[in-house]
C-alpha cells in the first residue's frame, strides 16, 4: 500500500476541524477513523460516543463490539437495526484492524442507513485506499486518516496542545517533554493533564521548574542543557551532565541524547551555509521569521540561541561531528561498542566533539 502523503499538521488542522462539527452536533452517517497515531482516534472516538446520544439513549441505541470478536456480517446487521426511542442507532466497531474480511462492511457503506452512525476506529495503519469499503466510507461520511508525528513536528503540536488550556510553555521545558516522552502523543497528552491539575492556581506559564517537580526529570540535568554546553563549547558543564547520565542510564538513553546532539549540529549547520550563502553568493540571509520555518523552530529565541551558536562552530568541524554522531548511533544500538556502557560512550563522544 502506498505511503500516506498528508502531512501531520494537516491532520491535526482535521482532528480540530472535525471536532468542532461534533460539538455542534453536526454528525455523518460513517466515521471511518485510521492510521498509525491512537490518540486522535481515540479522542475522536470517545467526543462521538458521548455527543450523538444522550446517556438514557446510550443503554438503548449503543453498541460497542472489537475486531477481534466480531464478523463483519453481523456488524452489517448490527448497523440495519432500527433505533429504540431515539435519532440514532449507533455501531462503535473498536481495534477494526483485526477485523477478519473487514472489505465486507461494503454491504452496508454502499447503502447507509440515515438513523444509523457507524463508527470505525482502525488503527496501527490504514484501510486500503483502493477499497470499496474504503471509497464508499469517503463519499457517504468522514475520513480521517491519522498520522504519526516526527520528531521535529512534536514540539510545534506541544506547544499548541498547552495552549488550548489557556498556557503557555518555555522552550526548555518542551524540549524537556519530548526528550522524556518522546513522539507518544497520548503518553504527552497524559502526563500535561496530570501536570496541570497539579499547577498552583492563577500558573499562566509551565517552565522547567514545573517539569522537574511534577514529572520527575531534573532541570539541569537533560539534553536540552547538555546540547547548550556543548553548543557553546563548556566541557565542564557537558561532562557534568555526562556524569549524570551514566549514573541514571534508564532516565536519559544514549540514542535519545545522539538524536538530541544530532538536531543541533544539523541546524547549526543550515545556519552557517546560509550565511556561506550570503556572503559567497549574494543570497539575503532569512530574517528570524524564516529561519524558524526552515529550522522548524517554535519561537524567536531559539533562532537568536543557533545563531550565536553557529558561529562558534565553522561548517568543517561540524562535518566531522554529525560523522561522529552517526558512528555514535551505530554503538547505542550495540555496534562495535567494545563492551563499554552507554556513559562511557557519552563520555569519548563529547571529547571528541570538543576535540574537532
Amino acid at each position: 500500500m502506498a505511503k500516506s502523503t498528508i502531512k501531520f499538521k494537516d491532520c491535526v488542522a482535521r482532528f480540530e476541524e472535525l471536532k468542532s462539527e461534533i460539538k455542534r452536533g453536526q454528525f455523518a452517517p460513517i466515521y471511518l477513523l485510521m492510521g498509525e497515531e491512537s490518540y486522535f482516534i481515540d479522542e475522536l472516538c470517545n467526543l462521538l460516543s458521548s455527543s450523538i446520544l444522550s446517556p438514557a439513549e446510550q443503554a438503548f441505541n449503543q453498541l460497542t463490539v472489537y475486531g477481534k470478536d466480531s464478523e463483519a456480517g453481523q456488524i452489517v446487521n448490527l448497523c440495519r437495526q432500527m433505533p429504540m426511542m431515539g435519532s440514532y442507532e449507533v455501531i462503535i466497531v473498536k481495534e477494526a484492524q483485526q477485523l477478519r474480511q473487514i472489505e465486507k462492511l461494503s454491504h452496508y457503506t454502499a447503502k447507509p442507513q440515515p438513523s444509523t452512525i457507524l463508527i470505525v476506529c482502525h488503527k496501527e495503519k490504514s484501510v486500503d485506499k483502493r477499497s470499496a469499503f474504503y471509497k464508499q466510507c469517503n463519499a457517504a461520511g468522514v475520513v480521517f486518516e491519522s498520522i504519526r508525528p516526527r520528531d521535529y513536528e512534536i514540539g510545534p503540536w506541544l506547544t499548541q496542545f498547552i495552549a488550548t488550556k489557556g498556557l503557555r510553555i518555555g522552550n526548555k521545558a518542551v524540549q524537556m517533554l519530548t526528550d522524556h516522552l518522546g513522539c507518544d502523543i497520548a503518553k504527552i497528552s497524559n502526563e500535561v493533564d496530570k501536570l496541570v491539575v497539579s499547577l498552583a492556581q492563577g500558573t499562566t506559564e509551565i517552565t522547567d521548574r514545573d517539569i522537574e517537580a511534577n514529572v520527575g526529570i531534573s532541570k539541569d540535568f537533560n539534553n536540552f542543557e547538555l546540547c547548550n554546553a556543548v553548543a557553546v563549547q563548556d566541557v565542564k558543564r557537558a561532562m557534568n551532565i555526562a556524569d549524570h547520565f551514566a549514573r541514571n542510564p534508564k532516565d536519559n538513553p544514549l540514542l535519545v541524547t545522539i538524536m538530541a546532539l544530532f538536531g543541533l549540529f544539523r541546524d547549526m549547520f543550515t545556519i552557517n551555509y546560509l550565511r556561506w550563502q550570503s556572503q559567497k553568493k549574494g543570497i539575503p540571509f532569512p530574517d528570524d521569521m524564516e529561519l524558524m520555518r526552515i529550522l522548524k523552530k517554535s519561537n524567536v529565541y531559539a533562532i537568536g540561541e543557533l545563531k550565536q551558536q553557529a558561529a562558534r562552530w565553522p561548517n568543517p568541524k561540524v562535518f566531522k561531528v554529525l560523522g561522529l554522531l552517526r558512528e555514535y548511533d551505530g554503538k547505542s544500538k550495540g555496534i562495535d561498542t567494545g563492551g563499554m556502557t552507554d556513559g562511557e560512550l557519552l563520555r569519548e563522544l563529547l571529547l571528541k566533539i570538543f576535540m574537532q
